[in-house]
């Protein structure tokens, strides 16, 4: 599966369409909105804690981010230093604090639904902003619009991102309830919920599906 059609899936599970609002290239680089990211989070309900102020200084801040969703825990750091990664005009104000909380926000919601090296938050650059003047936004992403998600297919694979080890994949897919479901389900919703199995952590060398 190409990264497009991976944000494509990620996007459609939790509610969001594929369109050049959302999605954009940067030089290459597939770019989220912030605004889309947190509707994600919300969506996936995706739990953060309160921030660790790693530095704070005038025009820097530097902070701890950590959030889970269904068990998982991921962390990641959220950096702002004024004229270095956040550039500021004339008299706007430099909001280094908010900015910081942003980034570590989005960086954390994009591991936690498994887009982490795939694509990333508009607000890691000022390059990445729509409109920008710095960078050259380029056109979206060549991946054709994700098909609704069924139901059924969605909810098996939210089942499969809550095991936290091979052994409970194995076990979750010798259920009753699997067989019934997997019986029913066409090919294409059973290749997902495999492709969901192979992204696991605790998936090693064979299909547990």
């Amino acid at each position: 599966m190409t990264a497009d059609k991976r944000i494509a899936e990620v996007l459609t599970e939790f509610g969001e369409t594929f369109k050049a609002e959302t999605v954009w290239r940067v030089q290459g680089t597939p770019v989220i909105s912030h605004k889309a990211l947190e509707r994600i989070a919300a969506r996936a309900g995706i739990k953060f804690d309160l921030p660790t102020i790693v530095r704070a200084e005038r025009d820097e801040a530097v902070i701890l981010v950590a959030g889970t969703r269904d068990g998982q825990r991921e962390w990641s750091i959220g950096e702002c230093l004024v004229n270095v990664n956040y550039r500021v005009s004339g008299k706007q104000a430099a909001y280094v604090y908010a900015m910081a909380e942003k980034r570590g926000k989005d960086r954390v919601i994009l591991k936690l639904v498994q887009l982490h090296g795939l694509a990333y938050s508009e607000e890691e650059a000022d390059e990445f902003k729509q409109g920008s003047q710095n960078g050259r936004r380029e056109e979206q992403p060549a991946a054709p619009p994700a098909k609704p998600i069924d139901p059924t297919v969605a909810q098996w694979i939210r089942e499969v991102e809550r095991c936290v080890s091979r052994a409970d994949l194995t076990a979750l897919f010798r259920t009753e309830e699997w067989q019934a479901a997997k019986a029913a389900m066409p090919p294409e919703g059973r290749k997902m919920v495999q492709d969901a199995v192979a992204r696991h952590p605790g998936y090693q060398t064979r299909d547990a599906a």
